[in-house]
Order: structure tokens, then C-alpha cells, then sequence
């Protein structure tokens, strides 16, 4: 019997099912994170969009009270602030408040 042998397949740490499954989990937590990050950015995204609305609204706020700081007439914006946003009154003046509605 001087035949052949066969080589043996030797099993090890390394062998061929394991890097597939290695390589399959990898691919699988590469496509999740992908995803999660895709996800993140596009909630980020809108978050800035709020953001820049806020900004654009106070820049135009922040336009109008300069406007109003640089002109001459302070005085009567003070008085319309006063008596329409802070419910101020004159010492002579009578107000009368609605209390049947809630």
C-alpha cells in the first residue's frame, strides 16, 4: 500500500467557516452603523434648520430694536411698549377688564 495519502485538513483558530462568519458579522454591524449614522445626521439636520429659524427671527428682531435705538422718537416706543406689552397704565387712567370670560 504505497498509495496517496490525503492531506489532513488541520482545524484551527483561523479556518474557513470562521472568517466567513467573522467577515458576515462585520458587514452586518458596518450596514447598522451606516444606518444609525444616516438616521443621527438627518435629525441633526433638522435640528439646524430650527436653529437657523430661531437665529433669522432674532436677527430681525434684533434689526427692528436697533432701528428704533438709532431714531429719534425713544421715547414714544417706550410708551407704546409700556402701555401694550407690560399692561402699564397712566396714574388718570381708567381700565376696565372683562371678567366674565376665562
Amino acid at each position: 500500500m504505497s498509495g496517496k495519502r490525503k492531506p489532513r485538513k488541520r482545524k484551527g483558530l483561523f479556518n474557513r467557516g470562521l472568517v466567513r462568519l467573522a467577515a458576515v458579522a462585520v458587514i452586518i454591524g458596518c450596514t447598522v452603523l451606516l444606518i444609525t449614522t444616516e438616521k443621527d445626521c438627518r435629525e441633526k439636520e433638522e435640528q439646524i434648520t430650527v436653529i437657523q429659524n430661531k437665529i433669522d427671527a432674532y436677527e430681525t428682531e434684533n434689526a427692528e430694536l436697533q432701528r428704533v435705538l438709532d431714531s429719534e422718537d425713544k421715547e414714544a416706543y417706550m410708551e407704546k411698549v409700556a402701555l401694550e406689552e407690560r399692561g402699564y397704565a397712566y396714574p388718570d387712567e381708567r381700565r376696565f377688564y372683562d371678567t366674565t370670560r376665562d
